[in-house]
């Protein structure tokens, strides 16, 4: 009988360790609703406050979750993981493996407009490691927004 308390109580623990870990990181779900938010903040505030925000403030930065806002051609207007790549043009940027990950979000912008990329592997702010990401990604007039999660 000890025994099988015992591993009730790993099996508890084990449950709830993951319970946590996994409340730590963002999820699909959470991913495409900060997206959506960030649509309607650019159509109420301009494009020029909404980079401002996503870049520098709160709002918009829950987690391991943030916004990434970039033009059609490639060009960072505001990134809340990120702040230094701002004012770049990310679009020949290849992961790790070689990936041109960047310009596969381009092209789901333009193409179908809104929807999750492939995964590709980017930098974790929070953890600072090189893990898996997948990015939900929504155009709004020529730029495109992405709030992306990472898969451990």
């Amino acid at each position: 009988m000890k025994i099988i308390n015992f591993f009730k109580t790993v099996a508890v623990a084990c449950l709830m360790t993951g319970a946590v870990w996994a409340a730590d990181q963002g999820n699909a779900v959470e991913a495409e609703a900060m997206a959506k938010k960030a649509v309607a903040y650019i159509k109420a505030n301009g494009p020029e406050k909404a980079a401002q925000e996503f870049t520098r403030g709160t709002t918009f930065k829950d987690r391991d979750l943030y916004i990434a806002y970039t033009d059609l051609s490639g060009n960072v207007l505001g990134h809340g993981g990120n702040s230094k790549l701002v004012g770049k043009n990310l679009v020949g940027l290849k992961d790790p493996d070689g990936k041109p990950f960047f310009q596969m979000l381009v092209d789901l912008a333009k193409t179908k407009g809104k929807g999750w990329s492939e995964d590709y592997k980017f930098l974790n702010p929070v953890t600072k490691k090189i893990e898996n990401k997948a990015m939900y990604v929504e155009r709004v007039d020529g730029n495109w927004i992405g709030v992306g999660i990472y898969k451990k």
